[in-house]
């Protein structure tokens, strides 16, 4: 009987510690593999080029380099990770953070790529790419969790369509997943 309570209180005492998590973008790493990928394949490219045509040299090769890294910075995709009451994003020039509890406000910019930007009370500020809260529930978990926070306290007045508008697309997006993967569709 002693053995079931000790069971028993530490599946209560795990549970408040997955509460308190980091979690992080899935597909983080799958994308940096991706980026490094293409930088090394562009630099090894143009070697073989330049080899081949009797032109390299120590300059080039330090050209050569010096592009593809930047190929690989502009490629870097951003980890974003959240716990409970913040979101991170922590790119190539470092991490910028806000607190989904005190959001202020939330912004989809349209473009190229669309963005959601979010900005708290203290003066944080954070672009993220939308598609990254579709394809991780439990980081859209965090963040509705928080800004619900937010809007309850009063704080959050500019962005709520906004994110029930995102709200209605991650949905409908896991509902669409759900049926096409009981082949209900």
């Amino acid at each position: 009987m002693g053995r079931d309570t000790r069971a028993g209180s530490r599946g209560r005492a795990a549970a408040p510690a997955a509460q308190d998590a980091v979690v992080r973008d899935r597909r983080w790493a799958a994308d940096l593999r991706a980026a490094v990928f293409c930088a090394l394949a562009l630099f090894c490219l143009i070697l073989v080029i330049d080899t081949a045509n009797g032109t390299l040299s120590a300059a080039r090769l330090g050209l050569w380099a010096g592009l593809s890294a930047l190929l690989h910075a502009v490629l870097h995709p951003p980890l974003v990770s959240a716990g409970p009451g913040w979101l991170a994003v922590r790119g190539v020039w470092g991490t910028r953070r806000v607190c989904t509890d005190l959001l202020t406000s939330v912004r989809h910019s349209d473009g190229v790529t669309p963005r959601l930007v979010l900005r708290d009370a203290l003066g944080g500020r954070v672009e993220l790419d939308p598609q990254v809260l579709t394809d991780n529930p439990v980081l859209w978990h965090r963040l509705e969790t928080g800004a619900g926070r937010a809007r309850a306290s009063g704080l959050l007045r500019c962005g709520v369509p906004v994110i029930d508008r995102l709200a209605a697309r991650i949905d409908g997006d896991a509902a669409r997943a759900v049926f096409e993967a009981s082949e209900l569709d």
